[in-house]
């Protein structure tokens, strides 16, 4: 029997690398001026961003999912792997802060990663009652794979953007996560740095 997906709603991952079309026929980047000139708070031109952000997630989604489907996974699982792999030791009460799912579906996505043999769960050094999570050599290797397909679509979408896309990229992505969130976001991925590129941290 197939495993549901536990939560459809997006969590805002984190990204690191380029994106931004540079074809002569894109017809969301149009090179006239009038057009250029618009207001950054015009309607229309959010509107596009906000399709634009709909089809680069879903293609940036996409890549993963066709893999996670041979193991009767969702999004879900993707992210409780991502986040245990890249936060080894993370206690699940900060796994649901970073989800913002209920913990009966955090419950029933951990289960079945761990009676598959793809995270660990152990007791807290200091407080037994703490679960902390770990994936084992079984959840690294599939969390990588993951991670590859991903790593190579921004690769290339940074390729094609230019030189100067990472760091707005960076910026914008960072810009969108809730001000009382970024705090802890920015702890969690190494700081300024890991929004900016060394020697522009002074603009954080």
């Amino acid at each position: 029997m197939r495993a549901k997906y536990v939560n459809n709603a997006d969590v805002n991952p984190s990204a690191r690398e380029r994106m931004k079309s540079d074809s002569p026929s894109d017809k969301v980047a149009p090179a006239d001026n009038a057009t250029r000139a618009r207001p950054p708070d015009d309607r229309e031109d959010l509107l596009v961003c906000i399709e634009l952000l709909f089809f680069a997630y879903r293609d940036f989604t996409g890549d993963p999912d066709a893999i996670l489907e041979r193991y009767r996974f969702g999004r879900a699982h993707h992210r409780v792997l991502h986040f245990v792999s890249r936060n080894p030791g993370l206690r699940v009460a900060d796994l649901l802060d970073i989800l913002k799912i209920t913990k009966q579906s955090l419950a029933r996505v951990l289960k079945q990663l761990v009676d598959q043999g793809y995270v660990v769960q152990k007791a807290g050094l200091t407080d037994r009652r703490e679960r902390l999570l770990y994936v084992t050599d079984k959840g690294q290797s599939l969390s990588g794979q993951l991670a590859e397909l991903q790593i190579a679509r921004l690769r290339e979408a940074f390729r094609a953007a230019g030189p100067e896309a990472e760091e707005s990229v960076r910026r914008f992505l960072f810009a969108m996560i809730g001000e009382d969130q970024r705090p802890a976001v920015s702890h969690m991925i190494g700081g300024p740095q890991g929004i900016s590129r060394p020697g522009n941290e002074e603009q954080q």
